[in-house]
């Protein structure tokens, strides 16, 4: 199916009539030298070379190209002689630059310690934005976070400075708005060891979430590995006005494609409704992507990038991207593999839809059509998944239908998806038309900014007095209650509630470790409506309040600048740059007693031949993420401290033996207990052990110790329907074997104290499938086939006992 790219001279037309065309004079490619950053001038923008790449591949497959391939393929290690099947082969790759944040950078930073290596190959960033605990307020929050975590932050402060790492300082923001204000720009492909490294996207990049292990690999210089992402096409028309938010467009999407419609894809948007979107706002799409699952999101290079560059001090970059135009949006007549559309406003007589029915070469007919409102209405979706959609103007109806408690306790905006300084300022309109009239807001209400430059420069410009005079605290700028760093008192665990977040995730007691907590997912103008209404029902495009003299008013639209009419306030500076001189006189110490940080030892080899008799730990019933696997919130604290962290391994997973929590059955005892308990007995008695799963295994946040814990604890092997992209690899790197069942019925032949052995290791090879024999306990057995994803390069990782060994062995 031929579906709607941007023309060029739409895109023209965007950037306004100065544009000039693509020049490949000797002469200009001589002053186009360009640097990535601020912070590292000696590294510069290549679109040279992107360009030179992405003409052998155009030419290669004989076809146009998707934005998405564009920037993925123009980043291929081989162009020449890679072999391209979107969805089939697995690409090798040489991303521009790694940026990981401090939670997952303690691993990240200590695998890369054990490679042996002196520098970081390409520029890398660590971004101290996970380890402070909301709890009373921005200042006093943050300085009890810096002396608590003192030992991390100085181990993180010292390996960058060793190993040439930029070090931003805890304050200084949220690692993904740090990247869109300072390393993202149209065309760069990044890797981010956090689930939300899309948020770049709306700057025209290319930046994906992955595990610290892969970090490694490119921070080694090695090139990296993806496979081939099939690209969902999203045409937006119309245009954004009134109450509909960029929020509203991926809370539509999620409803649309659920939590794993966009497994294995890159989602790219296009169409005429793009240009009524604020570059912010495209990023808060791109960030909330990881929701579908989707291997990354991206935008087409536009004008509202390019007033967004400019703002951000980086005018150099924005004038490079007007010359390669061309090269930084999809070619005239290029194919996705599936399709959504989306009109933003206008009345159509055509639905919206979402077509399965994939495009040659991709010949795999499954056709489905869901249909959907002419015109984008604000949404919530939730609870206890993002992909639940509900327009607002029904959520009261089916609350009350559902048993979902109506009062709103709290109300929280910022986060990574929604901080920017026009969502800020959104928010603040509303705010300031409820003071207006007499007004606070009746929740709770808490206030993250994204960065210092957003704090600083919405305090200079009046939205955090407006924010806090209405009844918000403004927290400090870090995730904070987003990933569970919330000290939470005013109700107690298991009290059924209701909250309202403009964040991106809502799994049960993600935000505050009550799993009665009711979280739905908004954009900070509805957070902040709800927050003074402070009821679920309440719905600001129809519903009125009650002002303080008794007169009953409705709230307007929100209205309020992309961007700062003067420029951005940078605040205070947090940056800490790497020694110019090199870090090789350096020290990097661990202490042997720490409880948060722990020098990695090498996971053992495959001992050659097939694993026998595996043990089941626990049969996983439905959904389980990273957070069901690794929880945050706590145990933040020991993510560099592998052993320590174990203790959190599957304690949220639901047991289909007895729907209980943290509680299985020892099979060597016969005793109950927790599932970190009972998988060190097993190791301790050499009784290696497997997990089984259900679908989407593993969906949510990058976290790598998701796969570290079940290595480290002795397991072996992951059986499940389906895994979520970024799990699925983060076990293959550490030596685990994660298997899908040929037929998911096959689930339910397995008992929950079977022992299980994988057959046909000796001649593992891609495509192949393995087969397993399960032995029943009253005698009998089941045999049947599982499949993998392993090419030959994940193969040796498996047999060389980790991707970290078969670095060394290649040393």
């Amino acid at each position: 199916m031929a579906t709607y790219c941007l023309t060029v001279a739409r895109l023209q037309l965007a950037l306004g009539q100065g544009v000039r065309r693509l020049h490949v004079s000797a002469a200009f490619n001589a002053k186009a030298k360009v640097s990535m950053s601020r912070f590292e001038p000696s590294n510069f923008v290549n679109y040279e070379k992107l360009n030179e790449n992405v003409n052998i591949v155009r030419k290669r497959l004989n076809r146009p190209l998707t934005l998405s391939e564009k920037i993925v393929y123009g980043h291929l290690d081989d162009p020449v002689g890679q072999d391209i099947a979107r969805g089939r082969t697995y690409l090798r790759l040489r991303p521009d630059r790694v940026a990981m944040q401090d939670a997952t950078a303690q691993m990240a930073m200590l695998q890369f310690i054990s490679s042996g290596l002196p520098q970081v190959a390409v520029p890398s960033t660590i971004h101290c934005d996970h380890l402070i605990e909301a709890q009373i307020g921005g200042a006093k929050d943050l300085a009890r976070a810096k002396d608590i975590n003192a030992e991390v932050y100085n181990f993180l402060a010292s390996a960058g400075a060793k190993y040439g790492v930029g070090f931003w300082k805890p304050g200084s923001g949220i690692i993904h708005q740090i990247i869109l204000e300072n390393y993202a720009y149209p065309g760069v492909l990044l890797i981010g060891t956090d689930s939300h490294t899309p948020n770049g996207g709306g700057l025209g990049s290319i930046c994906i979430g992955v595990g610290g292990a892969d970090a490694v690999d490119v921070m080694a210089g090695i090139p990296w590995e993806l496979k081939c992402p099939n690209v969902i096409g999203v045409k937006l028309t119309g245009k954004l006005s009134g109450w509909t938010s960029p929020k509203d467009v991926i809370l539509k999407v999620a409803g649309i494609l659920t939590v794993k419609g966009g497994t294995g894809a890159i989602v790219e948007y296009h169409g005429p409704g793009v240009d009524s979107i604020s570059c912010t706002g495209m990023a808060t799409i791109c960030n909330m992507g990881a929701e579908i699952g989707a291997t990354t999101s991206v935008f087409p290079y536009n004008h509202r990038m390019k007033t967004y560059l400019e703002k951000t001090g980086r005018g150099d970059i924005a004038a490079l991207a007007d010359d390669y135009a061309d090269l930084l949006v999809p070619d005239v007549g290029c194919e996705y593999d599936s399709m959504v559309e989306i009109n933003l406003d206008e009345v159509s007589a055509l639905p919206c839809s979402f077509s399965l029915s994939h495009t040659p070469p991709h010949p795999q007919p499954n056709h489905a059509t869901f249909l959907c409102p002419s015109k984008l209405k604000p949404h919530i979706n939730g609870p206890f998944t993002p992909d639940l959609a509900h327009p607002m103007a029904d959520i009261g109806a089916t609350a009350v239908k559902n048993g979902w408690p109506l009062e709103v306790k709290v109300g929280l905006i910022g986060s990574c998806t929604n901080s920017s300084y026009e969502d800020m300022g959104r928010s603040a309109s509303v705010a300031k038309q409820a003071l207006d009239k007499g007004l606070k807001c009746k929740a709770a209400f808490t206030i993250t900014p994204g960065s210092e430059q957003i704090r600083a420069t919405i305090e200079r410009d009046g939205y955090s007095k407006i924010l806090g005079d209405v009844g918000g605290m403004v927290l400090a700028n870090a995730c904070g209650p987003c990933i569970g760093q919330w000290d939470r008192r005013d109700v107690k665990k298991g009290e059924k509630n209701t909250i309202v977040t403009s964040y991106n995730r809502n799994f049960t007691a993600r935000n505050d470790a009550n799993p009665a907590t009711h979280a739905f997912v908004a954009s900070p103008e509805i957070v902040t409506a709800l927050a003074i209404a402070g009821t679920l029902d309440f719905n600001p495009e129809v519903d009125y309040l009650t002002a303080a003299n008794g007169e009953k008013f409705k709230l307007k639209p929100p209205s309020a600048d992309e961007l700062p009419k003067l420029d951005f306030d940078p605040g205070q500076d947090t940056y800490q740059h790497p020694p110019a001189e090199g870090g090789s006189k350096l020290r990097v110490d661990v202490s042997p007693t720490s409880t948060r940080l722990q020098l990695l030892e090498p996971f053992d080899k495959w001992a050659g031949g097939d694993l026998e008799d595996l043990q089941i730990l626990i049969k996983v019933k439905g959904k389980c993420t990273t957070d069901h696997i690794s929880a945050a919130g706590p145990w933040l604290k020991f993510r560099g401290h592998l052993d320590n962290i174990s203790n959190n391994m599957l304690i949220g997973a639901v047991n289909i033996e007895n729907d209980g929590v943290n509680k299985i059955k020892n099979q060597l005892t016969g005793d109950y207990g927790g599932v970190p308990d009972v998988a060190r007995h097993y190791k301790a008695n050499g009784l290696s052990w497997v997990v089984v799963g259900d679908d989407n295994y593993g969906e949510g946040s990058s976290r790598e110790h998701a796969a570290l814990e079940p290595r480290h604890l002795g397991g072996r092997c992951i059986i499940v329907k389906s895994f979520a992209r970024i799990h699925e690899t983060n076990l293959k790197k550490q030596g685990m074997l994660p298997l899908t069942f040929q037929n998911p019925a096959d689930y339910d032949k397995i008992r929950p104290d079977d022992k299980i052995s994988i057959k046909g290791l000796a001649t593992f090879a891609p495509g192949k499938p393995l087969s397993t024999v399960v032995k029943h306990s009253d005698g009998t057995k089941d045999e049947f086939q599982l499949n993998h994803t392993f090419n030959e390069t994940q193969i040796e990782w498996f047999q060389a006992g980790s991707a970290l060994n078969r670095m060394k062995e290649l040393q």
